[in-house]
């Protein structure tokens, strides 16, 4: 009840909604289906969806926004983002000194500075206190403003592991977690964490398969759940709907996790040909996540910046991240969107386009892992298109971002479900 009430305090509404016949005039388009740029149009919106897609002017009595000298895309999903905090000297201490309220107000904050950057759905892969689940509620039911978020409530891992809550305390306040805080020992233990996150009312699961940059623990790369532990959480997930994200660095992690049957692995830095050739086989997604490897290695080099314990981490891993996506990408992988914001700020998602294009991908590719790709992780046919009948998520940006992929760093113009949050 804590998190709701919090979460409600926060009423800032702002924007319109679109009512009947109000159009938006896009001096270009992109087609996410086709990757290309489908010319001048029209977009009628009439509540939240996309009711028309015309080459003609709707006449002078309508509505009509202009954005004339502008590019429109789809709203942009972000697969990986953690909205209730940001890494800083102070990030360690803080999990002692806030309360879930603060987590929660934190939360919108980023989710609004993200909204403002054009990504209009977000999937959120773990978080404290369930926050983000009650946003979602909040922003869903009009309380308040923000992304359409996707949660996983708390990421799962094992004792001692990325995501043990406690890594680093001192003895009398680190207790033992259990699969209700997150953490499990056997393949009974991962059942019952999935079926108590169906009970708290997350949309899909997390899991750290192997270690991370991050954690107060020396290792950033070993696996860290055994395969009938994977095969558990992944067989009761299925039973609940739920696609699992795995966090993984290592190869050995990673290959049990992919031939477990999960949908996306996140970062993937040490994956070699076996790990590339798995997830072929598989048909697993990568999300790369190379802004948080550049902004942890750089990091890293400023002292105090980061504990003891993770500055190696740092410095080893984030600077892979990038040319291991080159390599996959160049294979036949799988890819999707995502930055793991909250490592980086909140806002500068975009930079991860530039990445991802310097990484070998194209621009329209780099956009429809954002967009079409994303949706379809997210199994939501109502976004990550500009097509009738879809829900009104609606970005635009000056410039042809198939020329220069860094105009989506300046998004001037977004609606979502029909409402506009920002216009310059």
């Amino acid at each position: 009840m804590l998190k709701k009430i919090a979460i409600g305090l926060t009423v800032a509404l702002a924007g319109h909604s679109a009512q009947a016949d109000e159009w938006l005039h896009c001096g270009n388009v992109f087609d996410s289906e086709s990757g290309r740029l489908a010319g001048e149009r029209y977009i009628e919106v009439t509540d939240n969806k996309i009711t028309a897609i015309r080459v003609n002017s709707p006449g002078a009595d309508s509505s009509v926004t202009d954005l004339s000298s502008h590019t429109c895309l789809p709203g942009l999903i972000d697969l990986h983002v953690h909205l209730d905090g940001q890494s800083g000297p102070n990030s360690y201490i803080k999990q002692f000194t806030e309360n879930p309220a603060d987590l929660a107000l934190t939360a919108q904050h980023y989710g609004m500075k993200t909204l403002h950057a054009g990504f209009t759905t977000v999937r959120n892969p773990g978080d404290s206190h369930n926050v983000t689940i009650a946003l979602r509620d909040a922003v869903n039911s009009g309380v308040v403003d923000g992304p359409r978020i996707y949660s996983a409530g708390k990421s799962l891992a094992t004792t001692g592991g990325h995501a043990d809550p406690t890594n680093g305390w001192k003895e009398e306040l680190m207790g033992r977690p259990t699969p209700k805080d997150g953490v499990i020992n056997s393949a009974a233990g991962a059942r019952e964490a999935v079926r108590q996150h169906y009970k708290d009312g997350a949309d899909f699961i997390k899991i750290t398969a192997t270690g991370g940059v991050l954690s107060m623990a020396s290792s950033g790369d070993n696996p860290q759940f055994t395969e009938d532990e994977l095969k558990a959480l992944v067989d009761i997930a299925n039973d609940y709907n739920f696609h699992v994200a795995a966090h993984a660095h290592g190869k050995a992690g990673m290959l049990r996790a992919v031939k477990a049957g999960i949908t996306s692995v996140e970062h993937g830095t040490y994956m070699d040909d076996e790990v590339i050739a798995a997830m072929k086989e598989h048909g697993t997604y990568l999300v790369p996540t190379i802004l948080a490897g550049k902004f942890v290695a750089e990091k890293a080099e400023i002292d105090g910046y980061f504990p003891d314990v993770v500055r190696p981490k740092a410095r080893a891993i984030g600077p892979k991240i990038q040319n291991t996506f080159a390599k996959a990408y160049k294979a036949g992988v799988n890819f999707a969107f995502g930055t793991d914001s909250g490592v980086s700020a909140h806002g500068d998602n975009a930079l991860e386009f530039q990445y991802m294009v310097e990484a070998g991908v194209s621009e329209a590719e780099a956009i429809q892992s954002a967009t079409k790709t994303a949706a379809k992780i997210l199994k939501n046919d109502n976004i990550g298109h500009l097509e009738e009948g879809k829900l009104a998520d609606i970005v635009a940006v000056k410039g042809n971002p198939l020329e220069d992929i860094t105009v989506l760093q300046s998004v001037s113009f977004v609606m979502k479900d029909g409402k506009v949050y920002k216009h310059q």
